[in-house]
């Protein structure tokens, strides 16, 4: 007997700490998706990420960068548009994601959006976010706020990625910069470090583990039901 009643023992599984640690490990570098939410000719945002994915690289990690320039509105487009199949290759290729968005009118910006409203939560079997770790920073044209990395935060939960707890907010931006578009020496880039140092290590831990971590009860229980659903009506 078990105080448990309601759960379906066939698809209940105890937690395994041994498929939390996987013995053969794998060995490329972590592949890192960046992410920016302006088309500006000296945008901050995306100059943010290009320091990011400097230290990135110091830190081992396989960068690349997604253009938003010429990504249609969602639903303005069919999805074999070119710039929807580069957004979606990528965040398949990627093992992890930094976000940065300015923030605009109190919230990222329409360009940031845009870019998540076009990854689908599945394609086919397959979901791009799912698992995958996610770094969320911003940018500011005026004093320091968090409205930004907040929301990105909630679209992080919402595409199921696993977001770090680091985030990173750079006031002023326009004063964190030098005329060759490289940020300067301040406690802001050092956060910025911070943060990308964190990415990598949860990408480490977690990247040969992402199907245990992500494998859920209620879904397993739900496949289970539609499984013997379809068996029935094949049966009857």
């Amino acid at each position: 007997m078990t105080d448990t009643p309601q759960l379906s023992e066939e698809h209940f599984h105890e937690i395994k700490e041994s498929d939390l640690v996987k013995p053969n490990r794998a060995s490329h570098a972590p592949r890192i998706l960046l992410l920016y939410g302006s088309l500006r000719k000296r945008s901050f945002s995306r100059l943010m990420v290009e320091e990011a994915a400097r230290v990135l690289e110091r830190l081992g990690a396989e960068t690349r960068s997604f253009n938003p320039s010429g990504l249609p509105l969602p639903d303005d487009a069919e999805a074999d548009h070119p710039k929807v199949q580069e957004l979606r290759d990528l965040v398949t290729w990627s093992e992890g994601m930094v976000w940065c968005s300015p923030e605009r009118h109190g919230a990222m910006t329409g360009i940031m959006k845009s870019q998540i409203d076009w990854i689908p939560l599945s394609i086919g079997a397959v979901r791009p976010t799912q698992g995958k770790t996610l770094a969320v920073m911003q940018v500011c044209g005026g004093s320091q706020s968090f409205n930004a990395v907040n929301q990105l935060r909630i679209l992080g939960r919402w595409m199921r990625c696993l977001t770090i707890p680091n985030q990173s907010s750079v006031p002023k931006a326009f004063q964190q910069f030098d005329g060759d578009g490289r940020m300067k020496p301040s406690a802001y880039y050092n956060r910025m470090v911070d943060v990308m140092e964190e990415l990598v290590k949860f990408t480490y831990l977690t990247r040969d583990v992402t199907p245990y971590l992500v494998d859920r009860y209620s879904e397993r229980k739900e496949s289970g039901e539609a499984l013997i659903a379809r068996v029935n009506r094949t049966a009857t």
